[in-house]
């Protein structure tokens, strides 16, 4: 590593992680003599099926500086509003975790609390009629949110679906434009310095030596450098998030494409359906310790309601984090630090969050250990509270008797959700920190969509009486109707 500070950063893997990476560190390093090169090789595979994500989406285009159009044109891309969960509470049952907020504008988490005291005090009034991204997916419309907070537009929310490979090969048309060199090979040798232990250069099969002060390991799985070379090491949360298999398979394009992801339980996981503009993305995340890889498989193509397009493809993980995602001069984004499975979409936004962090805590010299603990902080505290949310839907189950579901409902859950789900339930109160990703609309979307009733709310709004509370509910329910119903179509609004 040169004594000089961070000349040379070195990306070591392409796909999703590598070009997201890429694109946001050259247009961040602009102008400061810094230079980024990817190292990639075709003959490696991607995982390349996250098609779904979360509204944090948009930070990310924005600040690599994407066009909305171009971006939605290039990677097939559709709208998304949410996310639909089937079968969770058995055969027949299903809700809705919208990416908008329930209520009117403004009225944020007490909102919840007269919802609660509502259904409380008697009033039959479902979860979905209070929210309008909720009614507009269910109806098939969009728009986006507007800046008035006045208007009920203000409270809507979107992400898209879109074709991870393409958007990988997008990006990189993006940042190579904007001065990224690629260089195409496998690694054959990592050089450590013998004092510090820090990445020197990398070696490919062909003989290309790339140099570099800061690496980011974006290898997938493997974790190369982070693992591999520097031994980070890696926490096993199969415990709680027992799936650790999926099988991938696209289809044909929806003729009436529907603006959500449908996440629906099976016999031993879940599957998706994710609908885009030139395919539909299909896959079944399952236990293999419930279900072996042939049976998952079948089960995957008898759900289909067409053949695949392709054979479908085993993907093997541990859900789980590195205990290190960054290690000397090495910081691992993607795959490499860390997986956790795709209920919520949060893969993609984890790439995302690690290059925000990184770039908040750019080193002068890559091996920074101050720097280093505080990233590692940061994203282990946002990775364990995506976990507690992911396992919230697994351990709050009912109506379905196979065995991972009962292995489930009984399985110990950390403290941490266990604190959550008791205060929710006897408070109506959503216990969060300022940092955490998912935030009170999506938790109650959740918890109230697995069955679990809260039996009190915060008595701040009983300045209103009874009555007059249910009549509020009421009239809102009309007025999102009414403003759903003047949304335009997705229909006339493709082509």
């Amino acid at each position: 590593m040169s004594t000089a500070g961070v000349r040379e950063v070195v990306i070591l893997g392409g796909g999703t992680a590598g070009w997201m990476t890429a694109a946001a560190l050259v247009r961040a390093l602009e102008g400061s003599g810094r230079r980024v090169t990817l190292v990639e090789s075709d003959a490696i595979g991607t995982v390349g099926v996250g098609e779904a994500t979360i509204p944090t989406i948009h930070w990310f285009n924005q600040i690599v500086g994407l066009d909305e159009a171009e971006f939605l044109r290039e990677t097939k891309a559709t709208y998304k509003l949410g996310i639909e969960f089937a079968g969770w509470n058995g055969p027949g049952s299903a809700y809705f975790h919208p990416f908008g907020t329930f209520g009117p504008p403004g009225d944020g988490v007490m909102f919840l609390h007269r919802l609660i005291r509502g259904r409380l005090d008697g009033l039959d009034i479902a979860t979905e009629d209070v929210s309008l991204t909720a009614r507009a997916a269910r109806t098939a419309r969009f728009a986006k949110p507007v800046a008035d907070p006045r208007s009920l537009l203000s409270t809507l929310g979107y992400a898209y679906h879109f074709d991870a490979g393409l958007y990988a090969r997008y990006l990189r048309r993006h940042a190579e434009a904007r001065g990224v060199t690629r260089i195409e090979g496998k690694v054959a040798t990592v050089e450590q310095h013998p004092e510090t232990g820090c990445i020197t250069a990398l070696t490919t099969e062909a003989g290309a030596r790339i140099a570099g002060d800061l690496f980011i390991d974006c290898s997938g799985f493997r974790g190369l450098l982070i693992e591999e070379t520097l031994g980070a090491g890696y926490d096993d949360w199969s415990q709680w998030l027992p799936c650790d298999r999926a099988w991938a398979a696209p289809g044909a394009a929806e003729a009436a494409v529907i603006p959500y992801t449908r996440a629906t339980a099976a016999e031993a996981g879940w599957r998706w359906r994710i609908p885009l503009q030139h395919r539909t993305g299909n896959g079944y995340v399952f236990a293999s310790r419930f279900q072996d890889e042939d049976a998952a498989r079948a089960s995957l193509l008898a759900a289909l309601p067409t053949p695949p397009l392709a054979d479908p493809r085993l993907i093997r993980f541990t859900p789980g984090r590195r205990r290190r995602a960054w290690v000397k001069n090495v910081v691992a984004i993607g795959l490499s630090s860390g997986f956790l499975e795709p209920l919520e979409s949060t893969s993609i936004h984890l790439i995302q969050s690690g290059i925000a962090k990184l770039l908040a805590l750019f080193p002068r010299n890559g091996d920074d250990a101050l720097l280093a603990e505080q990233y590692d902080r940061v994203l282990a505290q946002e990775m364990r509270d995506i976990r507690d949310f992911l396992i919230l839907h697994y351990r709050q189950t009912a109506g379905r008797g196979e065995p991972l579901w009962r292995y489930c409902r009984a399985m110990p859950i950390p403290e941490t959700l266990a604190y959550r789900i008791d205060q929710f339930r006897r408070s109506g109160r959503i216990m969060l920190s300022s940092d955490d990703l998912f935030r009170d609309a999506s938790w109650f979307a959740v918890l109230d969509g697995q069955g679990v009733v809260p039996t009190d709310y915060n008595p701040m709004i009983e300045a209103a009486g009874a009555e007059d509370n249910r009549g509020y509910l009421n009239a809102l329910r009309k007025a999102i109707a009414d403003a759903c119903a003047k949304l335009p179509t997705l229909a006339s609004q493709s082509g």
